[in-house]
């Protein structure tokens, strides 16, 4: 990112990462990112606020000295301690051994893990703390959960900036720094979305609160981790009306209880439709839809999945194991709204059977509440195993009356 100034003694110099296509394994980046930092210069002191990944570091300290040598800067400020946000802080150190580094409680403890190191000055701010630059006051809003445990915001009243972390952000980069620049709103608007539902999507009511704790605020400029700088008269209104929007308590309504499966060769495919024909008599309002695996988006089944009361999944059993679309939909599973979710398991199998043990292990794992053993029959199914799987569904739904 070329250095740009925010406003008055603020300064961004972070980097852009146009070409990144999977952020931590699991978050496609079509549209690349942004690793974004900020210099925050006061009248007696300099204050970084964020560092940056290990692999831009060198370009990141030339974009410091850009602004001022690094050796002037008193504090490292860190809303987060994830590698993209504290990956260079040990290289930071050496060239700056008296850099005093800022973070919440839970950032002071991984950030020793991060650096392999304790010997640096490190101080733990909680809610409300302040450190006086001279004329530039940065104090510390917690923000748990948003979306690690040590997460916080930083505001600079006298210049009205927010420095949001990772909160408002979207993985999105065109070099530009400011959101009134940004030639491809589409885009932006997909990679926005994505961003919110992979990393606050399972936090919605931390979301809410960091909303509050911004809306009281007279903000100009938020500055987030990744993506442009949001401004009043550009899409900060938007994006937190956004936020809002998505982070609702959902309103009661008939159940959702979506039936997933593979089938090689269709008998898994009979199972599915007899279980949700059981779930539909049990649960005549529901919204029970069958969905092979194969056919469908995989990032569209696992927010069905993820937004559903209940669920089933069926796989047969190839290669002593559960079919890799199987695999792919749960390893989307938010785990943390999902734990206590009910589910059945079913499949057909040929000589062994070991799918369906091997998704209960996996379902076990991430704390969710099954139904009974998982139903399984032998190759094809007979007309006695379709009236058993269309009981099997009925009970499960008459368990979540």
């Amino acid at each position: 990112m070329a250095v740009e100034k925010i406003t008055g003694g603020i300064w961004s110099v972070g980097i852009l990462n146009p070409n990144l296509r999977v952020f931590d394994i699991v978050m496609t980046t079509d549209y690349g990112t942004t690793y974004n930092s900020y210099l925050v210069k006061g009248s007696e002191k300099t204050a970084l606020i964020e560092c940056t990944h290990l692999s831009y570091f060198d370009r990141y300290l030339d974009n410091i000295r850009a602004v001022c040598d690094p050796s002037e800067i008193d504090y490292l400020i860190l809303n987060h301690t994830e590698p993209d946000h504290a990956g260079g802080v040990a290289r930071l150190l050496e060239i700056n051994p008296n850099l005093e580094v800022i973070a919440s409680q839970a950032g002071s403890i991984y950030l020793k893990g991060i650096t392999n190191r304790t010997d640096f000055k490190l101080r733990v701010v909680k809610e409300g703390d302040s450190i006086d630059l001279g004329g530039k006051t940065l104090r510390f809003l917690s923000a748990p959960f948003l979306h690690w445990p040590d997460s916080m915001f930083t505001w600079v009243e006298e210049d009205r900036t927010v420095f949001t972390c990772d909160f408002l952000g979207a993985h999105y980069c065109e070099p530009f720094t400011f959101d009134y620049h940004i030639t491809y709103p589409e885009a932006y608007e997909i990679a926005f979305k994505g961003y919110y539902d992979a990393i606050f999507g399972p936090f919605p009511a931390y979301v809410r609160k960091g909303l509050e704790r911004l809306k009281a605020l007279d903000i100009e400029y938020a500055c987030t981790s990744h993506g442009p700088v949001l401004t009043r008269n550009g899409r900060l209104s938007y994006t937190m009306e956004k936020y809002a929007e998505w982070s609702a308590p959902r309103a009661a309504g008939p159940k959702d209880v979506p039936v997933f499966y593979c089938s090689a060769y269709g008998n898994t495919r009979q199972l599915a439709k007899k279980i949700a024909e059981g779930i539909r008599a049990a649960l005549p309002d529901a919204n029970v839809e069958t969905f092979d695996l194969i056919k469908h988006p995989m990032a569209e089944m696992a927010a069905r999945l993820n937004a559903s009361d209940a669920f089933a999944i069926g796989s047969p059993t190839l290669n002593r194991d559960a079919v890799q679309p199987v695999w792919s939909l749960l390893s989307h599973v938010d785990a943390v709204n999902c734990a206590k979710r009910p589910v059945v398991l079913f499949g057909s199998y040929g000589w062994s059977g070991e799918a369906a043990a091997n998704l209960k292990a996996r379902l076990e794992g991430l704390k969710m509440s099954l139904f009974e053993e998982p139903f399984r029959v032998v190759f094809v199914p007979s007309e006695e195993d379709l009236k058993k799987a269309e009981e099997f569904g009925r009970r499960f739904g008459e368990s979540l009356r």
